[in-house]
């Protein structure tokens, strides 16, 4: 996050996105796609995202991604596009463009932390990693689903399998608080319906 130079309109464009790409789960069409009205640019308390399937969801933002958007909207250049970040061309930023970004930041990042060369971070890397920090936070796989706009839970159960307590507690957490285990014992006049039933011959056969 603190790779890009603040003091250039790239590195505060850069800045921005990463931070957005991470504390918003974002993938990368969401993110180079993200318009300039999907943003609450009065109270910068939130985003409005256009996910897959035409699924949306609004988002509160963290002070310092509100801080690094804002940053990054009174520097960016004029431009026709709708879109909230531009290429040095002032046109849409891409998604091999986000890329190569995020690739390059990388680099910096790694000759001061040399572990992070490792770890062949990606998009997808910032998604994931959003999404293990959302599920440690509150410890329920449904709230990292709507977060990250899964249409279904079996999308976000991938994140369970990184850690076995994770995913020990997330199920734990899924469980209804007013229900405890126990045997079930069916009613005498069920069993009686049930066994008459079983006694009436069957025309059919």
């Amino acid at each position: 996050m603190d790779a890009p130079d603040a003091s250039t309109p790239s590195g505060i464009r850069d800045r921005a996105m990463l931070h957005l790409a991470f504390a918003a789960g974002m993938r990368v069409s969401e993110l180079v796609g993200l318009r300039l009205d999907q943003i609450d640019r009065q109270t910068m308390s939130s985003v409005h995202i256009m996910g897959k399937g035409r699924r949306e969801r609004v988002l509160p933002l963290w002070k310092e991604t509100a801080a690094a958007v804002k940053a990054w909207l009174k520097a960016r250049p004029v431009s026709g596009a709708p879109e909230l970040f531009c290429n040095a061309r002032a046109q849409a930023m891409t998604r091999s463009g986000f890329e190569y970004i995020l690739s390059k930041h990388v680099a910096t990042a790694a000759r001061r932390a040399p572990s992070i060369a490792g770890k062949g971070v990606s998009p997808h890397v910032l998604r994931h990693t959003c999404a293990m920090h959302t599920l440690q936070a509150t410890r329920d796989v449904r709230k990292v689903s709507l977060w990250l706009g899964h249409a279904s839970l079996q999308s976000t159960e991938v994140y369970l399998r990184a850690d076995p307590t994770e995913k020990l507690e997330a199920l734990a957490a899924m469980t209804p608080p007013m229900l405890s285990p126990g045997r079930f014992r069916a009613p005498d006049k069920l069993l009686a319906m049930l066994s008459a039933a079983r006694r009436k011959p069957n025309y059919a056969e």
